[in-house]
């Protein structure tokens, strides 16, 4: 369960899945306050703990959250160590005027996209897997 190294094979079988929900980016430097709210993600920083959170969770809390974004999952088991994967998606996404922010899981990578762009991302993520389906017929 290592996942897939060679970048050709993980283009043409990119599968990206956008989540519905609307997600925040916050930090806190109350680490306890910050065990008790659920989180999709956490990073512990020497500046505070950051969390991605729901908006609505963000709204809830109080928290003062940036970074409105929307998930999308790059459904392709990537290897950790999978060299040069994404920086060929950030690189075109930025082209498009995209900021986005990676996350790495064990078996996917997520990108937290601006939430007004989030059917502009998928569609370049889509043009990218068709045409490296195209070069690999071609």
């Amino acid at each position: 369960m290592t996942g897939e190294h060679d970048i050709a094979v993980l283009m043409v079988t990119l599968d990206p899945v956008l989540d519905a929900e609307t997600w925040v980016f916050v930090t806190l430097d109350d680490r306890e306050r910050a065990d008790g709210i659920a989180a999709r993600m956490r990073f512990e920083e020497a500046e505070g703990t950051t969390l991605i959170v729901s908006e609505a969770v963000a709204l809830a809390e109080g928290l003062d959250a940036v970074f409105p974004s929307r998930m999308i999952t790059l459904n392709v088991h990537s290897a950790l160590d999978a060299v040069g994967f994404l920086a060929p998606i950030a690189n075109r996404l930025a082209a498009e005027g995209m900021g986005v922010n990676p996350v790495a899981g064990f078996f996917h990578d997520h990108l937290f996209i601006p939430a007004h762009r989030a059917d502009d991302a998928m569609r370049t993520l889509l043009e990218m897997r068709d045409a490296a389906r195209d070069g690999m017929s071609g």
